[in-house]
């Protein structure tokens, strides 16, 4: 396992291939993804949180080469407010990107330049710095779509870079129309969360997402070309085996590529002719 400044190291030194993309796995939902000379972090979980099983991989003092930022919802391991203060002075062209229903209010706690920030919402598509950038609506347990602007505070992301087209959903339960949303993408990376959801944890204010059954079931549906799982093993209270999906997948989709990560490693992968 890499950290700091080797696993820093690590990234700025990947040099990859016609069609090929890196990731490394940070913890829970936390990736970063380069393709292209583009390096993307999602959803980067950095700080010390006391009932971390894995510990921070980096600093956020020492990522000065990310060119996108992406947090799909207003919760400290997704969007991590103390890491995008320290990130955001270190290169002025990284860009944040967050639900256009937060911008604002994550614009005044965090004081990042209003420039940095960009604001997405669902099947809204944006093309900025080689990027296109489309917005997901994610139901976490719920929508909780404001009734006033009819937007969502919690969004996955589907970004088109280098001849890819990546999906990461942030946290998210299977929901009707989702599949539909998605099968229109020829969709090269999915990264899904699989801890699922419970009654005991949603009584202690720990909202759910998808079971790891229906994580691969969605992706057995839609079919992209390579499967990231995530959101496991950080916190002891709202986790979930990694190998009951492994399986699950294995046996009933046998034909798609699988990637379970661990954490501070490099992973290269080519993108399928599908």
């Amino acid at each position: 396992m890499l950290l700091h400044a080797e696993l820093i190291n690590d990234i700025d030194c990947c040099t990859l291939g016609h069609g090929e993309f890196a990731l490394w796995w940070l913890g829970q939902h936390s990736f970063v993804l380069k393709s292209n000379d583009k390096i993307l972090y999602f959803d980067p979980f950095l700080s010390d949180h006391p009932d971390r099983l894995v510990p921070p991989l980096l600093d956020p003092s020492e990522i000065a080469h990310a060119d996108f930022v992406f947090g799909s919802h207003d919760h400290i391991d997704h969007i991590d407010h103390d890491a995008w203060i320290k990130m955001a002075p270190l290169n002025r062209k990284t860009r944040f990107v967050v639900p256009e229903l937060l911008r604002n209010d994550l614009l005044g706690k965090m004081k990042i330049d209003p420039a940095q920030m960009i604001g997405s919402d669902d099947n809204l598509s944006i093309d900025i710095g080689g990027l296109r950038i489309t917005g997901i609506a994610s139901a976490h347990e719920f929508f909780d779509q404001e009734k006033s602007t009819q937007r969502f505070p919690y969004l996955g992301y589907i970004v088109s870079v280098g001849g890819l087209n990546i999906y990461h959903s942030g946290d998210t339960c299977a929901y009707d129309g989702l599949q539909r949303k998605l099968e229109q993408w020829n969709l090269d990376v999915v990264f899904v969360p699989i801890n699922g959801r419970d009654a005991v944890r949603f009584r202690s204010g720990c909202a759910g997402n998808m079971t790891y059954q229906e994580a691969a079931d969605l992706c057995g549906v839609i079919e992209p070309g390579l499967i990231v799982p995530g959101h496991y093993g950080m916190f002891e209270f709202n986790t979930v085996d990694p190998e009951l999906f492994s399986e699950y997948v294995g046996v009933k989709y046998p034909k798609l590529a699988l990637c379970m990560c661990n954490p501070g490693v490099r992973y290269v992968f080519k993108k399928r002719n599908r």
